[in-house]
């Protein structure tokens, strides 16, 4: 039998804990510290946080030996996900329950048990919380699953804040699944508020009973557009309700997705227009000066016009690529059927495509002996050029970009490290979402589109590996790819 939680560890944690957020700290940085807090209360080897949102499942927070498993993507669609999240609040299960890959990951790795519990908001799962055990004798008590079920009731509290949380898009817990739909009387006080509409709106039936809609009311036929004071959008509709005297029904929807898109879409086209017009006016300026007074020009002036332009134009040429991928968000990023390949060597002849500047700073730390990689070779050269680019530009110019390889039983993986400004915990994700930057508006001292590493992600991903980031000791980043072995 497990032995029994540890109960001061807990006290101690959760002072901490708490702590944090008297202090302004929110979101996944108190995630993580919960996630080392439970690993310690439960004696267990490792833990992880995995948020569901519209498009699926993602580690967002690991700890101890499962710290590998940060960025993976989660399907909980899968057999073995969907019995977890419409079985008991907490259970326990063996290594072998998971999904065939990462079953034999983690048995690898000398975990052979695990913990789950379901973070929950109001009925709607946000999240399944793991703990992870090296001995497979089982045998959770009572005290056990009271405890996970705890620790995952802090997290949810933590998403019912919406400080910080979720990492990903509004997630499961604002997203309809129906319309809301609400009965007015006469003096617009509601004595009908369906569950969608607590789901929508985040106010409860309870509370709303007999209370006034907490938006206007438009006239039959019309549409209204409505934005709540958390920032989704509403679109809602009324009519007479027949055989009452003046009661009405209303029925409304979240749209934030729709402005989100339409954001996005406006987003695009600044962008566009922003980082394109760098390349494109050093390249017209140099032609022009070419054309215009080729004759005055020195030999050794034309070949340094013609050098910048070329670097300019192959510049360019990538901005495009990148704006087209990203542009095409509902498909694949190119690529051929994944095949075993040779790793090493793929990095090696992408590390020579990268600019000189950019060869000048990297170093290769790369073993002969690694085995194969399972996935598109040729993508290796869009990866490791946006890692490393990513890793330049936040790096100060006299330090190296480093990348390393190494195997384990499942996976091939390797990293680009930087000595440079550092990621922080609560970004790691978001560092990923398209067009994110940390630094936002004109005063941005950094450049760039937001796009390299959403599609550094969008390419692994597609090859069934996963990529994080994470800070690096000492100071600087780490990213990480791991692919299937091959």
């Amino acid at each position: 039998m497990p032995p029994s939680p540890d109960y001061a560890a807990l006290i101690v944690g959760q002072a901490a804990v708490v702590e944090m957020a008297r202090s302004g700290v929110s979101g996944l940085p108190v995630v993580g510290d919960l996630l080392g807090l439970g690993q310690r209360a439960l004696h267990a080897d490792g833990m992880t946080f995995v948020e569901y949102g519209p498009s699926g499942g993602r580690v967002i927070a690991a700890s101890g030996a499962t710290d590998w498993t940060l960025g993976r993507p989660v399907n909980p669609g899968s057999p073995a996900n969907a019995r977890l999240l419409a079985g008991a609040q907490s259970s326990e299960l063996t290594a072998t329950a998971f999904e065939a890959g990462f079953a034999l990951q983690l048995r690898a790795r000398g975990l052979h048990r695990a913990m789950h519990a379901r973070a929950e908001i109001s009925g709607a799962t946000i999240g399944s919380l793991y703990a992870y055990f090296a001995d497979a004798a089982g045998g959770a008590t009572a005290e056990h699953h009271s405890l996970m079920t705890y620790l995952a009731s802090c997290i949810a509290h933590l998403y019912g804040d919406q400080a910080g949380l979720p990492v990903h898009g509004s997630g499961p817990v604002v997203a309809a699944l129906a319309d809301g739909l609400a009965v007015v009387d006469r003096d617009l006080r509601i004595r009908l508020w369906n569950p969608t509409a607590e789901q929508v709106t985040g106010f409860p039936a309870e509370k709303m009973l007999g209370e006034r809609l907490p938006f206007p009311l438009p006239t039959p036929g019309q549409v209204l557009d409505h934005r709540l004071d958390d920032g989704r959008w509403l679109k809602v509709t009324a009519g007479e309700l027949p055989g009452t005297y003046g009661s009405r029904v209303v029925t409304f929807r979240d749209t934030t997705d729709q402005y989100r898109r339409d954001h996005d879409r406006d987003l695009f086209v600044a962008v566009t227009s922003h980082e394109l017009r760098t390349p494109v006016t050093v390249i017209k300026g140099y032609a022009d000066t070419l054309s215009n007074h080729w004759d005055s020009l020195s030999e050794l002036d034309r070949l340094e016009a013609a050098r910048v332009i070329g670097l300019r134009a192959g510049e360019l040429a990538r901005l495009v690529d990148r704006l087209l991928s990203a542009a095409n968000d509902g498909g694949q990023v190119g690529g051929a059927p994944p095949t075993p390949f040779d790793l090493v060597d793929a990095l090696r002849t992408a590390a020579v495509a990268l600019p000189a500047d950019s060869r000048r700073r990297l170093t290769l730390d790369l073993p002969d002996d690694l085995p194969k990689a399972y996935g598109d070779r040729a993508s290796m050269t869009t990866v490791l050029t946006e890692l490393a680019t990513n890793a330049e530009k936040y790096s100060n110019p006299g330090t190296f970009v480093e990348v390393t390889a190494e195997a384990e039983e499942r996976t091939v993986v390797f990293r680009v490290s930087d000595r440079g400004i550092g990621v922080r915990p609560e970004h790691v994700e978001r560092a990923f979402d398209r067009f994110w930057q940390g630094e936002q508006g004109d005063r941005r001292r950094y450049p760039g589109t937001g796009l390299g590493l959403y599609l550094v992600r969008r390419i692994v991903e597609r090859q069934n590996g996963w990529v994080s980031l994470r800070p690096r000791e000492g100071g600087g980043t780490v990213a990480e790819v791991r692919l299937p072995r091959g």
